[in-house]
C-alpha cells in the first residue's frame, strides 16, 4: 500500500526546471503560486529530494493563513508532513524546511549514510531507513503509508521524478508550461535519470484536465497504471 502520489511542477516551453547553473528562477505566476499552495494544504505531506534542499533551500510550507487555519480546523497541522530524499544524509542542519514553521519532518535515507550525520539530523526530524545505497521509494512509501500518510505531493527535482516514474509509484502529474525558454542540454528537465529505453517501458499518461494559467498553460495527467 502506497500513498496517492502526485507530482507538480512548473517548466519552461522547452522543458526545463531551471538553469544549467541549477539555480531557482521564476517560471510561473501568482496564479499558479496560488494553485500550488492550495494543493500543498489538501495533501497530506510535500516530497523533495536532496538535490532540491541544497539549490533550493525551500521551507515548504503553506502560505496562505486561510488555508493553515482550513488544515488546523480540521484537526491537522498548519503545514503537511515535509519529507526530504537523501540516501547519504547531505541535508544541511540549517536547512530552512527543518526550521521554518510548525510541523512534522521526516527524511529518508539509505543504510549507507553516514551515522553521525543521522544523529545529526535526528534532532531535527524523524529518520526512515529504506534502502541499501540509495532510498528505495517503494519500501519508504510503503512505510510513510504506515504512519497514516495517504496522500504525497512531489516538487523535485527531476532525478526523484524520475525515480518515482521508474517504480510506478506517480499516480498524477501537474505540469504548468510557461512562456519561456531556457535551453541548456544540461539543464535538469522534469525526469532526469538513466531514462528508459524501450517503448514498452514509458509510462502512459492521459490528459485529465487543460487550462490556461498565467503566460502559460496547465495541464492536468493521470498515469494509466499497467
Amino acid at each position: 500500500m502506497f500513498p496517492y502520489v502526485t507530482v507538480n511542477l512548473a517548466m519552461s516551453a522547452d522543458g526545463k526546471l531551471s538553469t544549467i547553473e541549477r539555480k531557482q528562477v521564476k517560471i510561473s505566476g501568482q496564479d499558479d503560486f496560488r494553485r500550488v499552495d492550495i494543493l500543498k494544504a489538501e495533501n497530506d505531506a510535500i516530497m523533495v529530494g536532496i538535490g532540491t534542499v541544497l539549490a533550493d533551500d525551500p521551507s515548504l510550507t503553506v502560505k496562505s493563513p486561510e488555508l493553515k487555519e482550513k488544515r488546523l480546523s480540521s484537526g491537522r497541522d498548519e503545514n503537511p508532513v515535509r519529507i526530504i530524499v537523501d540516501s547519504k544524509a547531505r541535508t544541511p542542519c540549517s536547512a530552512e524546511i527543518l526550521h521554518k514553521g510548525p510541523g512534522r519532518r521526516i527524511i529518508a535515507v539509505s543504510k549507507s549514510a553516514d551515522p553521525k550525520k543521522i544523529d545529526e539530523l535526528g534532532k531535527y526530524a524523524e529518520i526512515v531507513q529504506a534502502g541499501d545505497e540509495r532510498v528505495d521509494l517503494r519500501i519508504f512509501l510503503a512505510k510513510i503509508a504506515e504512519m497514516g500518510i495517504e496522500t504525497l505531493m512531489v516538487e523535485g527535482g527531476g532525478s526523484l521524478i524520475w525515480s518515482l516514474f521508474e517504480d510506478d509509484l506517480v499516480d498524477e502529474y501537474y505540469t504548468c508550461i510557461g512562456n519561456v525558454i531556457i535551453g541548456g542540454a544540461s539543464a535538469p528537465t522534469p525526469a532526469d535519470g538513466t531514462g528508459f529505453i524501450r517503448e514498452n517501458e514509458f509510462t502512459k499518461l492521459e490528459i485529465a484536465s487543460m487550462e490556461k494559467i498565467d503566460s502559460g498553460v496547465l495541464l492536468k495527467w493521470k498515469i494509466i497504471k499497467n
